[in-house]
C-alpha cells in the first residue's frame, strides 16, 4: 500500500486559500478505474482510493504512515507570492481613475 502526503493547492475557480492549510494523506490507486457496461459509470474495486486523511502538520502525517507501515512519498508545496494590489478589489470601481480602463 502506497500513499502520498501533500498540501492541496487552491482551486482554479477561487483566489481563496480554504482547504489548503492542512496536509493530506491519500492512497495511490492500485487498480485502474473501470467503466461499468450497464450504467456507463466509472468505478474501482480499490476501496483505499476513497480514503483521504487530513493532518495539521506534515510530521503528523508522516508519523501516521510510519506507525501503520504505509510507504509514502511527500510532495512539497510550491510557494506562491501573494497578489496584493495597492487599492485592493475596490480599485476596480474607483471613480478617480486617471486613464481609461477596459476589460
Amino acid at each position: 500500500m502506497r500513499a502520498r502526503i501533500f498540501k492541496p493547492a487552491r482551486t482554479a475557480m477561487s483566489s481563496g486559500t480554504a482547504n489548503t492549510r492542512d496536509w493530506v494523506l491519500e492512497f495511490v490507486p492500485e487498480a485502474p478505474r473501470e467503466i461499468d457496461p450497464l450504467t456507463g459509470w466509472t468505478g474501482s474495486r480499490d476501496t483505499q482510493a476513497q480514503v483521504r486523511l487530513q493532518f495539521e502538520t506534515q510530521e503528523e502525517a508522516e508519523d501516521y504512515a510510519r506507525d501503520r507501515g504505509i510507504d509514502f512519498v511527500v510532495l512539497r508545496p510550491q510557494g506562491r507570492k501573494a497578489n496584493i494590489r495597492a487599492g485592493g478589489y475596490g480599485e476596480n470601481f474607483a471613480t478617480n481613475r486617471r486613464g481609461s480602463w477596459t476589460h
